[in-house]
């Protein structure tokens, strides 16, 4: 475009220059300055396209490495993705494993708990007033449904805690029967009805069972997904029997939820 520019300058230049100084001079000015414009084309032309070609090269390295970038920062954030998901995966695990862990704890534990008090039975006696069954009857079926219990005939079981339960309130072994029946529910992961027979522990004032109800309803909530009831029971567990043998497990259900 520029030496477009000039041959139209000089074609004017020499029109003018040919009616002051006549043909002759016009011809060697104009050779004179097609030869300073041909040595400058040979100067500045090459220069400007090198530098146009370095411009072109730089933008396209700049964009190549911005792709790099941006595409290694991808594959970052895509691992991440991978390892948080396998972190929520493992910890997901390792959760279920630790419930399964708890499950078979509670049994073992339940277990013995329903062997000491059969053995605690047939070493003590035990009295309680005006009784619509003789102690020895109602001591006699109460060991008769532990055992079912034990033996995993929870249908058995029931029927004999049921009995027990139902006019028979006064009984020391009436909340025992009560917390073993909702055992049972749970035994058989009716949860909701194991909520309902658990609480009923919680009506009997001097029962000894009240610490393990509380235990037992926190677990029933999580097994239910309600993890808000879990945690309130649980905390009450920690301020209503903060000496009780559970304090340890209600805080570490307590950190899991």
């Amino acid at each position: 475009m520029k030496h477009l520019q000039f041959s139209i300058i000089l074609f004017f230049v020499g029109i003018f220059a040919s009616q002051l100084f006549g043909q002759d001079n016009l011809t060697k000015r104009v050779d004179a300055l097609e030869a300073q414009i041909n040595q400058i084309n040979s100067i500045i032309i090459p220069d400007v396209e090198n530098a146009l070609i370095t411009v072109v090269r730089a933008k396209s390295q700049s964009d190549s490495a911005t792709i790099m970038l941006i595409n290694r920062i991808n594959t970052i954030q895509n691992k991440m993705k991978i390892l948080e998901d396998k972190a929520a995966y493992s910890d997901s695990t390792n959760f279920e494993i630790l419930e399964q862990l708890v499950m078979i704890e509670n049994k073992i534990v339940s277990l013995a708990r329903s062997f000491n008090e059969l053995y605690s039975l047939k070493t003590t006696p035990e009295a309680y007033e005006t009784p619509k069954l003789s102690s020895d009857e109602f001591k006699k079926r109460y060991v008769d449904a532990l055992s079912n219990y034990q033996n995993g005939r929870y249908e058995e079981a029931i029927q004999g805690f049921s009995t027990l339960t139902f006019g028979e309130s006064g009984h020391p072994l009436a909340d025992n029967s009560q917390y073993w029946l909702g055992e049972c529910y749970y035994s058989m992961k009716n949860y909701k009805r194991a909520i309902l027979e658990f609480e009923k522990v919680m009506q009997f004032s001097k029962s000894d069972k009240q610490d393990d109800s509380k235990l037992k309803l926190g677990l029933c909530f999580v097994k239910i997904g309600n993890n808000q009831r879990a945690r309130a029971e649980f905390r009450d567990l920690l301020e209503l029997f903060p000496n009780s043998e559970y304090s340890q497990r209600a805080q570490q259900y307590i950190r899991q939820l």
